[in-house]
């Protein structure tokens, strides 16, 4: 179920905009199995990280609510003709934060960029299905070829 759509239009306000989507919209969260916000972004919060952190904490534990993260860096300088945020970090930092954010929230989080994908908890988790899978058939393949000298 797609709730709204926030744009903050020039600021970083997330407090604000969750706030707005928990404790507005998901007020009737008992006639849904499960909730999940995505958060589209391009640089971190105003907001301190460990308050965000500590906020989705508290809200997720309430219910079954997980954010997952987006984020997108572009490589651009912040210009006179540009607005600078309340709050500003490298993509390393907003990517650190934004893990961190995360993880309080129990979701998922996608780094990308012009370049391509930077981290992705989705490709980490299939990487190492791959990997586990691919044991797995070395494992069996030693043990049918043991199988075969035995006979």
């Amino acid at each position: 179920r797609w709730v709204l759509n926030l744009q903050c239009k020039g600021s970083r306000n997330f407090m604000s905009a969750l706030r707005r989507v928990v404790e507005v919209d998901f007020k009737d969260k008992d006639k849904h199995k499960s909730q999940g916000l995505y958060l589209l972004t391009t640089g971190i919060p105003d907001q301190e990280t460990h308050t965000v952190s500590g906020y989705l904490a508290e809200v997720c534990r309430g219910f079954d609510l997980q954010l997952h993260v987006c984020l997108f860096s572009v490589m651009e300088d912040i210009g006179s003709n540009r607005i600078m945020p309340a709050r500003y970090a490298d993509p390393a930092e907003t990517a650190i934060a934004f893990k961190e954010i995360v993880q309080a929230a129990n979701g998922r989080f996608h780094w990308f960029g012009e370049a391509g994908i930077f981290e992705s908890d989705d490709i980490t988790i299939i990487v190492s299905e791959m990997e586990k899978a691919k044991s797995y058939s070395q494992k069996c393949a030693f043990l049918v070829e043991s199988f075969k000298q035995r006979s």
